[in-house]
């Protein structure tokens, strides 16, 4: 271990804790969105299906923001023991947004406490269902601010950096800075069409398994139609970042789309595979495309990667990474799209069998599409980790004891998705939905 490239290991350390992280934030900022269109919606329709709904979902979300603490903790150790040239210089310009991140987290902690123990004790039902708008609030502030962060990483300002030391630092600044607001916009949608696919999913499966009650139809219809209205929203963002990438980070854009040569109309190159010579194999090309992707126009001149010097530019593997991330996005976007359409399509079951099967994919393909994303936008990056000011060989530690460092998280990552899968299954079916309906006094409601 010791003998391994240091900088190698903390790349690979770094991205598989962020790799983990990521769907546990992503549910932590999306669930207490759907917990709420849950609640308002059972107390507007005075339907105890979708209260339960929402305690249920609460319970749960307990658990994943407990592994979500975890891995978010790692991620700041991790910043100062594997990064600390980066910190050093950095430090005080993403101080703010990371202290601003901490401080929506507990104003998160506290109010999703009161809420938890507080069910039935208010006279006025929507009293209770406001405790969920800072938890909602603080757990989207949150990501806010640290998406900010990895905005500056991308595109640095609001400093002046003097042998190698940040002076005149304004940090409102360089929190808004250009990548800001589809970035922010970007993590902000995608998690709540995560949260909403997964917990589609989990009703599908129930009626998969036979479980015909018409509270995991109602759960369908609310999660599913969630996850459609979100999964627009994320697909025109992301053309929203194919114009800020055009503009502010053309060379990430072109190796993106293994575009050479700087021209208009230029097309976009779908799949494919490059020889010694960098010509284009294989691959489906979709006139203009690319260059009304980067401006709204077939005449958009888009800037090739011969433009740029080779030793910074992109790994052109980033072109598999875009394109299965547009792949999987269209895909979460059509299965709703057919759950909305399922009265005119073929076939006499309401719920057909395919179909289902294609809501539990919702919540895996959701979580690929942001795995992509974040590798695409990390690995895009490269070799920059302080985008024109600092490389990621510079920024990296030099210690010898990062291969160790990377077992032990290991360990630790597996023990702790394990034990949150493991913990979820059994608190559900310890105390399943039907019997807490017949408890709350709610018999039947099986539809035939």
């Amino acid at each position: 271990m010791s003998s391994l490239d240091p900088v190698l290991l903390s790349r690979i350390l770094t991205g598989l804790t962020l790799f983990v992280h990521i769907i546990f934030a992503s549910i932590g900022v999306g669930v207490p969105l759907m917990i709420a269109l849950a609640e308002w919606r059972g107390l507007r329709t005075n339907d105890m299906h979708y209260t339960l709904l929402a305690r249920r979902w609460a319970r749960g979300f307990v658990i994943t923001v407990a592994v979500g603490v975890v891995t978010g903790t790692s991620i700041g150790l991790q910043l100062s023991l594997l990064w600390p040239m980066f910190m050093r210089v950095a430090g005080q310009a993403i101080a703010l947004p990371l202290f601003m991140e901490t401080f929506a987290f507990f104003i998160e902690a506290i109010f999703l406490g009161i809420y938890l123990y507080t069910w039935d004790r208010f006279k006025k039902k929507y009293t209770h269902m406001l405790l969920l708008i800072p938890v909602a609030l603080g757990s989207s502030a949150s990501a806010i601010f640290i998406t900010t962060v990895n905005s500056f990483m991308n595109q640095p300002q609001g400093f002046t950096l003097i042998n190698g030391i940040m002076k005149d630092i304004h940090p409102i600044a360089a929190m808004l800075n250009p990548a800001t607001p589809t970035k922010v916009s970007h993590v902000l949608a995608s998690s709540y069409t995560l949260s909403a696919g997964i917990l589609a999913g989990i009703a599908a499966f129930s009626l998969l398994r036979g479980r015909d009650h018409v509270y995991y139809k109602k759960a369908l219809k609310l999660t599913t139609v969630s996850a459609l209205v979100f999964a627009i929203s994320t697909v025109m963002i992301g053309d929203s970042s194919g114009k800020f990438l055009a503009k502010y980070q053309p060379e990430k854009l072109a190796a993106a789309e293994w575009h050479f040569k700087t021209m208009k109309k230029a097309p976009l190159v779908y799949g494919g595979i490059l020889d010694e010579n960098n010509e284009v194999k294989y691959a489906i090309e979709i006139p203009y495309a690319l260059s009304i992707l980067a401006g709204n126009r077939p005449d958009t001149e888009v800037k090739g990667l011969e433009e740029f010097p080779a030793d910074l530019r992109p790994p052109l593997s980033i072109h598999y990474m875009f394109d299965l991330k547009v792949t999987t996005g269209v895909i979460i976007l059509m299965i709703p799209v057919l759950y909305v359409l399922r009265r005119w399509l073929p076939g006499r079951k309401p719920y057909p069998k395919w179909l289902l099967l294609g809501i539990v994919l919702l919540g895996p393909l959701a979580m690929i599409a942001i795995e992509l994303g974040w590798m695409f936008a990390e690995v895009g990056r490269q070799p920059w980790i302080l985008r024109g000011y600092m490389k990621v060989a510079e920024a990296a530690t030099t210690s010898t004891s990062v291969g160790w460092m990377l077992v032990l998280f290991i360990l630790l990552y597996l023990i702790l998705c394990f034990s949150c899968i493991r913990v979820l299954s059994k608190l559900f079916r310890n105390k399943e939905a039907e019997k807490e309906l017949e408890s709350l006094g709610l018999e039947g409601g099986i539809v035939h």
